[in-house]
């Protein structure tokens, strides 16, 4: 295989999963909460004998944009946002996951739980329940849980001092192994909820930018097969 046609095919590889992330994006603009991801690329250079290096485009990974989504008010009371960095932390049957999507409900047994079931857990790392005569709940800034009867007890809403050590898992939540800290100066906010970061305009731009990119490599691949081709057939008359 041609150096052009190894190059133009790491271009395409490079382009066709920068594609799938985008479409991540585009599929989780209303999903409560998501980060949108971006492509992160590095140069990878090949040395052969004392030729000058082929540079290859290399899929280096993702980085994750942790700039808070947009508050949106809702009025239900069991919704809540976090203005400010940190997590919820939540008991799932794989263990502790974090998460900042807010949408919350109770469940038969009177607990706080997400949209999947999963209870939300107190500073203490304990689920919350709502006692059964309970009528109006409220939730302050501080994130204490209180009824008509008195406060029930205080959501847990955690930091972490590197963020990119948390990674995805279901349901909009991640996992990490390192070492949660208390987000001391975050506000919880009863009655919203944070959208998705995700700019859907900026991503569908970027789509068709990847599409354009992704067609002129495959019309450098398309011509340097044909190119080889050529060679191939004039060296076989030559023969």
């Amino acid at each position: 295989m041609s150096n052009a046609l190894s190059i133009a095919l790491s271009a395409q590889t490079a382009l066709r999963r920068q594609m799938e992330v985008i479409a991540n994006n585009v599929a989780n603009s209303s999903t409560p909460a998501f980060k949108g991801e971006r492509m992160v690329f590095r140069e990878w250079l090949l040395r052969e004998g004392g030729a000058a290096p082929l540079a290859f485009v290399q899929d280096w990974g993702t980085a994750r944009d942790l700039r808070q989504g947009p508050l949106s008010h809702t009025g239900n009371k069991l919704d809540l946002a976090l203005q400010g960095e940190g997590y919820f932390a939540i008991e799932t049957p794989e263990g502790v996951r974090y998460t900042r999507n807010g949408r919350l409900q109770l469940d038969p047994a009177r607990q706080i739980v997400t949209s999947a079931g999963h209870p939300v857990l107190d500073e203490g790392g304990a689920p919350i329940v709502i006692p059964a005569e309970a009528r109006d709940i409220s939730v302050s800034r501080d994130g204490t849980v209180a009824t008509e009867a008195g406060p029930v007890a205080r959501i847990g809403v955690l930091r972490f001092e590197n963020e990119s050590a948390l990674l995805p898992a279901s349901d909009g939540t991640y996992v990490t192994d390192a070492p949660a800290l208390p987000a001391e100066g975050t506000k919880v906010l009863q009655g919203m909820v944070e959208d998705s970061n995700v700019q859907p305009i900026v991503e569908i731009t970027r789509m068709m930018q990847v599409a354009q990119r992704y067609n002129s490599a495959k019309e450098m691949v398309d011509g340097e097969d044909e190119r080889i081709k050529t060679a191939i057939d004039r060296l076989a008359r030559v023969a």
